[in-house]
């Protein structure tokens, strides 16, 4: 999905000054007319945002795929299947949301919203929730099948294999479905968002107890995918640790350098995940705690607008970031900077034993000269 333009702050109070002096005509049911003059509706920002995300995952995608096809039968394999599932899915997750948003900047409808939720925003709002969630369900579930390899590798081994992986694949995404289809059978509504160039779960305007399950549902599964990773991460990290220690006490075989490369990844992607969606996914229980439980929002309506719309600035960074913690963090660009930081201490190394050789020759020289 693409980051949501800069905006004018000062657009809010037009907004709450046109619906405050909206006409009510008997028998018709108020639209509320959001008009914000003030709004940059220049695509470019959000055109670039969006070049670099496809880039960056069709560049993660073909080094993922050589890979699999590299090391299909392997203990990786499974891995890579799921990394590969991961990019494709921040991939279609940055194309999909994205165009209908730049559809909307040159379409000239950003500005200006004076109608309900129409089909567009419901498939926007129903794409942004199933990519959300995929990405972290997926990081959950790698970091999981890590554990038991790190941990129980006898175990991974006769459990594990790849039609077991697509099954559970499959699973995720038909989960994020159910969750993103939910709406549509009247468990929570999608609506235009400020600066209405994105639509999302309703959690500021005129919330019910349906929008609070529904975003109660939506962060649940988000923040309890991302404890998990947390924690399956943490004991792999501290498994391979152990091994390590263990292994020069006893004079034994070190870890394999493939499962310190994939928890690595693994970290570097869970990292993200929580800086990228923690924001939006605390910041919407928040805004629809506060919005169902107060009613009208007075004055912090402006203050919860702007943390949504940081809160899905921050989102979308995931998709572009994800595939760069995989690409950066390979065991050939690791080796690369290895060789030159331990290139660079030899030679700084050498030249200091030079210096110390010959300033010891030039001190000896001048001693027996004197003499």
């Amino acid at each position: 999905m693409l980051a949501v333009q800069h905006y004018n702050s000062s657009a809010l109070d037009v907004n709450e000054g046109f619906s405050n002096q909206t006409q009510q005509v008997p028998g018709v049911a108020p639209v509320c007319c959001r008009e914000n003059l003030n709004i940059t509706t220049d695509p470019t920002a959000a055109g670039l945002s969006m070049t670099l995300g496809i880039v960056s995952n069709i560049v993660a995608l073909i080094i993922l795929v050589k890979a699999y096809a590299r090391l299909r039968k392997r203990s990786k394999a499974t891995f890579l299947l799921f990394a590969s599932s991961l990019v494709a899915t921040d991939l279609a997750g940055h194309v999909i949301p994205g165009a209908l948003v730049l559809h909307l900047y040159m379409s000239g409808t950003a500005g200006g919203l004076c109608y309900q939720p129409d089909a567009t925003c419901h498939f926007l709002g129903g794409s942004m929730v199933f990519f959300g969630l995929c990405p972290l369900f997926l990081g959950c579930v790698m970091a999981a099948e890590r554990c038991m390899g790190v941990t129980q590798p006898l175990l991974h081994a006769r459990v594990i294999c790849m039609a077991h992986t697509k099954m559970v694949l499959v699973m995720i995404w038909l989960l994020a479905l159910s969750v993103a289809l939910l709406p549509f059978f009247r468990l929570g509504t999608y609506t235009y968002q400020f600066p209405w160039t994105w639509c999302f779960i309703n959690v500021l305007d005129n919330t019910s107890i349906t929008d609070v399950i529904f975003v109660l549902l939506f962060s649940g599964l988000g923040l309890a995918a991302l404890a998990v990773a947390l924690v399956c991460n943490t004991i792999s990290g501290v498994t391979l640790v152990n091994a390590r220690l263990r292994r020069k006490k006893c004079h034994r075989r070190s870890a394999k350098s493939h499962d310190i490369e994939m928890v690595a990844q693994l970290v570097g992607i869970m990292v993200t995940s929580c800086i990228c969606w923690s924001p939006l996914l605390i910041f919407g229980l928040m805004s629809v705690i506060r919005s169902y439980s107060w009613g009208m929002m007075g004055d912090d309506l402006k203050n919860y607008r702007t943390l949504m719309v940081m809160g899905v600035r921050l989102a979308s960074w995931n998709q572009i970031l994800d595939p760069w913690v995989y690409i950066l963090l390979r065991r050939a660009v690791l080796r690369k900077i290895y060789r030159i930081t331990t290139c660079r201490s030899n030679r700084i190394g050498s030249t200091f034993r030079r210096w110390e050789i010959s300033s010891f020759q030039n001190s000896v020289k001048s001693t027996i000269n004197r003499n």
